[in-house]
């Protein structure tokens, strides 16, 4: 199963890159795991205007890949507990299913991304900085193939 990430925002800081790559290696070959960076667009010293964010959303649907399904993650989204992640990537499994997350920049998704989308999730009704997204998501895709793979990690 193939599931990608796209994320805007490039250059994380080191504890980002370790705790994404911490998880990622963790994964067996049952799954392929990628994190796509898209650059944000040049951002002014006021809030960003309706054009930055629809300019961000193209960038996340222009590369998507067609065949998966797309997950805004979005605090408004459905929020689910582990064993739900877990049930639903069973099921995506049994369908041969690749799944592709948008994590947005630091305003959010544009709406263009949300009506594209396949299902809006949330990973807490907490905001998150979008750099702790990428961990939290990676943590959690991890935490639920463990649970269907009977492995100990879910206590």
């Amino acid at each position: 199963m193939k599931i990608i990430v796209l994320a805007l925002g490039t250059r994380m800081p080191a504890w980002v890159e370790s705790g994404v790559d911490e998880y990622l290696n963790r994964f067996t070959h049952e799954y392929d795991v990628e994190i796509r960076e898209i650059r944000l667009p040049k951002r002014g010293k006021n809030l960003p205007s309706a054009r930055t964010i629809a300019e961000e959303g193209e960038k996340l649907l222009a590369a998507r890949p067609s065949h998966a399904r797309l997950i805004a993650l979005d605090e408004r989204g459905k929020s689910l507990d582990s064993r739900e992640v877990a049930s639903e990537l069973k099921d995506a499994r049994l369908h041969s299913e690749d799944w592709c997350f948008m994590i947005g920049g630091p305003d959010g998704l544009a709406q263009d991304c949300l009506t594209a989308a396949n299902a809006t999730w949330s990973l807490s009704k907490l905001t998150l900085p979008h750099p702790l997204v990428r961990i939290v998501l990676i943590e959690q895709l991890y935490r639920a193939a463990t649970l269907l793979a009977g492995h100990p990690y879910h206590r």
